[in-house]
């Protein structure tokens, strides 16, 4: 006789205990916060980041900008305009460049442009920054500019090229002046 198959309870898996939602809820949304905190914190850093990178920039751009202006300053003239001319250039210089002229030097400057009865034009090819000390808050800013030369008649004579080294000084209320210029390896 075959055996007699017991009937067996059928084997039921254990009853999970309920999460305890308050809990649950607790710890989403602590990490929820965390989550957020960690995203505006990352978000302040790169705005403060892009603030800084544009402030820097902007610094960069005006040491050019004034360098570039110095040297259309400088080689820019007609004889009707000649004491604002070297007024305006004299005005933006500063420290050694400043030294150099001095009230004798201006007026031999002025008339000097007056004997020649030329007029000259200056256009910038071009300007690059080459580096900042900010321990001196100096900038040494190299310039390419091409002058030309019109004598009395109008007559143009042929455009020369320069490039020339101009440091540009920030004082301490922001304003960037010319504190020096020289001509790259003692050319033009």
């Amino acid at each position: 006789r075959p055996a007699k198959k017991s009937k067996s309870i059928s084997a039921r898996p254990p009853r999970r205990r309920r999460a305890d939602g308050r809990m649950v809820g607790w710890v989403s949304l602590a990490a929820s916060v965390l989550v957020i905190a960690g995203l505006v914190w990352g978000v302040v850093v790169l705005a403060g980041q892009h603030r800084a990178a544009d402030a820097r920039q902007a610094r960069e751009q005006r040491c050019v900008d004034t360098a570039s202006q110095t040297v259309v300053n400088m080689y820019s003239y007609t004889q009707e305009t000649i004491d604002e001319s070297v007024t305006r250039f004299v005005n933006g210089t500063s420290g050694p460049l400043r030294s150099k002229f001095g009230s004798e030097n201006v007026e031999f400057l002025k008339q000097l442009y007056r004997k020649t009865n030329a007029t000259s034009e200056a256009v910038i090819n071009g300007a690059a920054l080459e580096g900042i000390d900010n321990v001196s808050d100096n900038a040494s800013v190299l310039v390419a500019v091409r002058v030309t030369v019109a004598d009395i008649d109008g007559v143009n004579k042929p455009s020369e090229p320069y490039r020339l080294r101009v440091i540009v000084h920030q004082d301490e209320r922001g304003q960037m002046t010319a504190y020096d210029l020289m001509y790259p390896n003692g050319g033009n």
